[in-house]
């Protein structure tokens, strides 16, 4: 069984354990939720700061303004042209942020645990939006539409992934369930994805079954002899950071490790990589695309 659990120093592959102080929240849960008021609403004045790309399209897709986005190499919503940066999603300018005078700052609890008291040194509030399944974003998003009062625009969102999801299970209503490996594959290395990363939820909700069960975490480190006892029907490969690279480590990995040609996956012409847009380590609007894109590769 693999045990060997990811440290905490790997920031880049945002795992995993929650810290709660005082200068932290966490949005999504079904009593926050139902604990926000029509009182509770933000004013026309609020000043928001998204720091990853996935909450910032979410607010967008709410119609809500920003006042601080991430850096990234990703592109943001025309809506947010102009606007500040604020730096790396995983290592935000606080100096920056804090002269922005922000009324809310919204980060994911993936990276709660390295940003905590990041954020708390630095005397600024900050929300966590639990972006690790569809259900929880959904959660997510419903929370945000109560609190800015775009409740409308947020069922709008949450009712266009219901609608997938029924068709999905339509779709894979009555065929024999794939099992499924899934690496995640920062430069340098990769790790093994757990039915409860986002990806692996993702592959949960189109029918497939992940091959690494039991497990409490998102991510563990990668042992190629247990991962070929575990004979998967399907091999996808994400890329988190430097995508390109990446696919290119995957390749060489794949050639140069004797062990990959026994999986039936490679055998079968069933590897695949997964496009960061559309499956990022964290819940964002492209659930709808990725879903579609996996029924293709789990049922050929």
């Amino acid at each position: 069984m693999m045990s060997k659990r990811l440290s905490v120093g790997l920031v880049i592959i945002a795992v995993l354990l929650f810290v709660l102080s005082g200068c932290t929240r966490n949005i999504g849960t079904e009593a926050q939720a139902q604990a926000r008021t029509q009182s509770e609403q933000a004013s026309p004045d609020s000043r928001v700061i998204a720091t990853t790309v996935a909450a910032a399209q979410i607010m967008d897709a709410l119609e809500i303004n920003l006042v601080g986005v991430p850096k990234s190499y990703k592109q943001l919503p025309k809506r947010y042209e102009g606007v500040a940066e604020v730096g790396n999603p995983m290592s935000p300018n606080m100096e920056v942020i804090k002269s922005l005078d922000p009324t809310d700052v919204l980060s994911v609890t993936t990276l709660q645990y390295d940003l905590a008291p990041v954020f708390s040194n630095a005397g600024v509030q900050a929300d966590y939006l639990d972006l690790t399944s569809v259900e929880k974003m959904n959660r997510a998003i419903q929370a945000l539409g109560d609190k800015y009062g775009r409740q409308k625009q947020a069922e709008a969102i949450i009712s266009r992934f219901d609608e997938k999801l029924a068709v999905i299970k339509k779709k894979a209503e009555g065929k024999p369930a794939p099992r499924v490996l899934i690496l995640l594959g920062v430069p340098g290395s990769y790790l093994v994805a757990t039915e409860h990363s986002y990806i692996g939820d993702l592959v949960k909700l189109a029918g497939g079954i992940n091959v690494i069960q039991g497990e409490k975490v998102e991510y563990l480190a990668s042992n190629t002899e247990y991962l070929q006892q575990s004979n998967p029907d399907v091999i996808l490969r994400a890329a988190h950071g430097m995508p390109e690279e990446v696919i290119i480590m995957f390749d060489k990995e794949f050639k140069k490790n004797d062990i990959w040609k026994h999986f039936d996956a490679v055998k079968n012409n069933r590897v695949y990589d997964l496009e960061e847009e559309r499956f990022g380590t964290t819940g964002n609007l492209a659930a709808v695309e990725a879903l579609d894109i996996l029924v293709h590769m789990l049922y050929p």
